[in-house]
């Protein structure tokens, strides 16, 4: 017989990096998970990732074990570490912070793809250019 399932959230994290302290720690005891548990697991399995921001979707069962599906980054934590910036523009019609590169477009899309609603390489370009021109970063090519 299969588990129920008494609550599903996503969550955002450093890869393995968190910790059981605020702002991780109350949300996950509150949808009924064990922060030890959760946050062994969670940095045994984006280790590699090294501190890199990334999507967690979490399945707690009625027995209170959990599943986690560890997702990409947000497509505004690539474009930070791909122009090593700080953040976006706090006003991205004025003031534009970086330029990208098709190139680099289409490296973000690519990496993003599995995540999006679309398995078209240039409909995904198309998501990262929206991202990057709301963060006030140009697009050049």
């Amino acid at each position: 017989m299969a588990k129920k399932i008494t609550k599903v959230f996503k969550i955002m994290a450093p890869g393995g990096k968190a910790t059981p302290a605020p702002p991780l720690g109350p949300v996950l005891g509150a949808n009924g998970v064990n922060p030890g548990q959760f946050i062994t697991k969670f940095n045994d399995m984006t280790r590699e990732l090294n501190g890199r921001v990334v999507g967690c979707i979490v399945t707690v069962y009625g027995d209170r074990t959990f599943d986690l599906e560890i997702k990409s980054s947000p497509v505004s934590v690539m474009i930070q570490a791909a122009l090593k910036i700080e953040k976006g523009s706090g006003t991205p019609n004025t003031v534009k912070v970086g330029k990208m590169t098709k190139a680099q477009v289409r490296k973000i899309a690519e990496e993003k793809l599995k995540d999006l609603n679309t398995r078209n390489v240039e409909a995904a370009m198309r998501v990262v250019e929206g991202t990057a021109r709301s963060m006030g970063v140009t697009v050049e090519g």
